[in-house]
């Protein structure tokens, strides 16, 4: 029971702690699909952490594999007199009904998501599809003939971009590509899809922090994210020309418009010169992360243990 209990311990510990460390990343230095990375990967792990405890309650004799652990379980009883079985299998059976309850709660608010999500971008398409003048290409871009300069990106099959003419009327050449490549990179790094699943992480598991705080994180890093794309095709200037010019007014709650998040996080970054990392690098960087996030959960988990041993064998 002891490795169980600090396997939960451990995942607790990183939901609680974890994004006030995330939150303290200097974003004008960091690469946003790190941080994207870390944020989703430790909802994962904390969740799997919780799974594999509740699991070794349910299964009997866990844990007498190894000697360490034989050690901290002959010094645990020590202290607590023995634990009697119908403890444990009582534990084990609450906590797997718990992870059923988040599981079906994260099932259903994920399919409510994607059909409200689906008939909201259909009605939305409907209707500017009536008024816009569309320019095929990868992906299709709908230009609507108003004046203020907008700019936002929709998700489905296929991905649409929708920009007013006002963008060509108010930008230069360069600040309007920076806008399209902007949008672009987010239909072509599902940020639609990685803002929804925070969202429904969220709602599946309101009263964790590391949950709660994930979906508005991932907003601001998503920004971020197609931000250096635009850099790395169109140049910084471009960029902070177009966040400046660019109005968030008018765009759909389902979209992604350029200047709707973080606009004054992201002036500071431009103006911090960021250097977008390679391909490569960023691959490597992505990978390391992604382990150490998912791994963080059991570490904290062994950590306890280690803290069990020290405190239940003096």
């Amino acid at each position: 029971m002891t490795i169980a209990v600090a396997l939960l311990a451990g995942a607790l510990a990183v939901g609680w702690l974890v994004p006030g460390v995330l939150r303290r990343a200097d974003l004008r230095r960091r690469d946003p699909l790190l941080l994207i990375v870390a944020w989703l990967i430790s909802m994962a792990g904390v969740v799997l952490a919780a799974a594999a405890g509740v699991l070794l309650l349910l299964t009997p004799g866990h844990g007498a594999g190894a000697p360490l652990l034989v050690l901290i379980d002959r010094c645990w009883s020590a202290v607590q007199h023995g634990s009697p079985p119908r403890v444990e299998e009582f534990a084990g059976l609450l906590g797997l009904a718990l992870l059923g309850a988040f599981a079906v709660r994260l099932v259903v608010v994920s399919i409510r998501g994607a059909r409200r999500r689906a008939r909201k971008r259909q009605e939305n398409l409907s209707l500017l599809r009536l008024a816009a003048r569309k320019e095929t290409g990868p992906p299709d871009t709908l230009w609507l003939a108003h004046d203020r300069p907008l700019a936002f990106s929709m998700a489905g099959r296929p991905g649409v971009v929708v920009a007013t003419e006002g963008l060509t009327r108010h930008l230069d050449d360069h600040a309007v590509a920076a806008v399209l490549t902007h949008e672009q990179a987010h239909l072509a790094g599902r940020h639609h899809l990685l803002v929804a699943t925070a969202d429904a992480l969220r709602a599946a598991l309101p009263f964790v922090p590391l949950f709660t705080q994930a979906p508005r994180a991932i907003r601001e890093l998503a920004e971020l994210a197609a931000d250096t794309a635009a850099v790395r095709h169109c140049g910084p200037a471009a960029v902070r020309t177009a966040l400046q010019k660019v109005s968030s007014h008018g765009a759909p709650s389902a979209s992604l418009a350029m200047a709707q998040e973080a606009v004054d996080l992201r002036l500071a970054r431009l103006r911090h010169g960021s250097v977008p990392p390679g391909g490569l690098r960023r691959a490597i960087s992505c990978g390391i992360t992604g382990v150490t996030a998912a791994a963080l959960p059991f570490l904290a988990g062994a950590v306890l243990l280690l803290l069990i041993t020290l405190v239940s064998c003096r």
